[in-house]
């Protein structure tokens, strides 16, 4: 029995320490694992070594630092720079865009343009057409790529590119698309000749857990055809039926066609992927800019892991600050750090209208709970908040001041900020963030409002119960 005593409290203390110990953690995070340690110890101890530590490992660390040398050595005449911030972006705006260039070196490019896609059926149709009319290559990478409708034709429209002699290069996430690229169509690609890699596979689990954590995923939808045309939002290869999770069906996304520089760009952030994947170079690719035109200034913001903690949440920090007049936000899962809640709070108590938009009806009950424990303060700052009940609203849009607008792949939550690797654009343009606003309004069409007076009246039951997973949240 003594023996047993010592050797748990040995455990717990060896764990307390490794947390203590941890510069990159939070207060709250930290609190978070004394909890579980303390009052499941061993599940604790259990969760802690499959999901606590939240990098790649040195060897993944070593190799992005190689890859962004590389890439910043060799192709930074498109990547822009910070003297074009000062150049092609209001003064009040600056801030935010010199914050998103500092994460990984890529700073707003002039001459872009845009299309906002319809509707899950014309994004499905346009992006077919580009592959069909491409020439020189394609690169895709979807962190869930399924082997339905839309994801099958995907696959085929490579395998006709291919046999015309375009170069397609495919990628998808080793867990998101693990059904895919154990299939048929996964194999018929291949035999047809397409490239293929896997992000962060997980053929070797044992060594995974040991080195890194299972659930570091390639969250990221890129897609590039011929360095013209880019694709960029919230969609994976995939039916809005979802029939991974047809429960919650539809799923309701958002996508911009682009092109102009900002191409190369994204071209640049998948080159990233597929070199850390493949061990390619980056000379095997091919780089090219289309000449800039009339249009708008952008750049792409990619995180991961292996970027700097917290780069995600302060630059939504940074953008929330800048907002002089209107904020307008959907996600669907909304768990923030306090540097985001407090951020959205102090916008709404000087006056910027706030608005966000959540799923009335969420894939994950735990990530609902956590996100509702925040309404109180939310609500009574004076933030607008509504709950879409036409599906599960998965498109992750900002627009700000009718000239902002930040779209992409991240989502306002911990995984987001700490575990995916993940994508975005930011850019300036009246024409484009009216485009996405007029989208957001579609959201607001089909959403209930939530009231202060709701929340304040909600059951002691299911305060509680809120409360209590938005205190683990932070290891969720």
């Amino acid at each position: 029995m003594t023996f047993i005593l010592v050797f748990h409290v040995l455990l717990v203390l060896t764990f307390t320490i490794r947390i203590l110990l941890r510069d990159d953690l939070s207060p709250p995070v930290r609190l978070a694992w004394f909890i579980v340690l303390n009052v499941l110890p061993y599940v604790g101890i259990a969760i802690y070594f499959l999901f606590g530590e939240t990098d790649l490992g040195h060897r993944a660390d070593k190799r992005h630092k190689e890859i962004f040398d590389e890439i910043h050595e060799n192709a930074k005449q498109f990547m822009g720079t910070p003297a074009d911030v000062d150049q092609l972006i209001n003064p009040e705006y600056r801030n935010s865009f010199h914050y998103a260039g500092s994460i990984n070196g890529f700073y707003p490019v002039a001459g872009n343009s845009a299309t906002l896609m319809e509707d899950a059926t014309a994004t499905r149709d346009s992006l077919i057409a580009d592959i069909d009319a491409a020439q020189d290559y394609v690169h895709v990478l979807y962190y869930i790529w399924l082997n339905d409708h839309t994801g099958t034709a995907l696959a085929n429209a490579l395998i006709r590119a291919t046999q015309r002699g375009v170069v397609c290069r495919a990628m998808a996430d080793g867990l998101g698309s693990h059904q895919l690229i154990k299939s048929q169509l996964w194999e018929k690609m291949k035999e047809a000749g397409v490239q293929l890699a896997v992000a962060l596979p997980l053929d070797k689990p044992v060594r995974t857990l040991l080195t890194s954590r299972l659930d570091l995923r390639n969250h990221r939808k890129i897609t590039i055809i011929d360095g013209k045309v880019t694709y960029c939002g919230s969609r994976n290869s995939a039916d809005p039926e979802f029939l991974v999770k047809a429960k919650y069906a539809p799923w309701v996304d958002i996508m911009l066609r682009l092109t102009g520089p900002i191409v190369t760009q994204n071209q640049l952030l998948f080159i990233s992927d597929w070199m850390q994947a493949t061990g390619e170079k980056l000379n095997d690719f091919e780089l090219k800019s289309e000449p800039a035109q009339e249009g708008f200034p952008a750049q792409v913001m990619g995180d991961g892991p292996t970027e700097r903690k917290g780069a995600t949440p302060q630059l939504f920090a940074c953008l929330i600050a800048t907002a002089r007049f209107e904020l307008t936000l959907s996600t669907p899962y909304f768990v923030p750090d306090e540097t985001v809640l407090e951020a959205l709070r102090a916008a709404a108590y000087r006056g910027v209208k706030v608005t966000l938009i959540f799923p009335k009806v969420n894939d994950s009950w735990i990530v609902a709970a956590a996100s509702r424990s925040h309404y109180f303060k939310l609500l009574e700052a004076g933030c607008d908040l509504f709950e879409f009940k036409g599906g599960l609203l998965h498109a992750k849009t900002l627009t700000m001041d009718n000239k902002i607008t930040l779209i992409g792949s991240s989502n306002l939550d911990l995984r987001s900020f700490d575990l995916n690797y993940e994508n975005n654009i930011l850019l300036q343009d009246k024409a484009i963030t009216n485009a996405v606003l007029g989208r957001q309004q579609q959201y607001l069409d089909s959403s209930d409002q939530v009231f202060f007076e709701t929340v304040s009246s909600w059951s002691y039951l299911k305060r509680i119960k809120n409360n209590i997973i938005a205190t683990v949240s932070p290891i969720l």
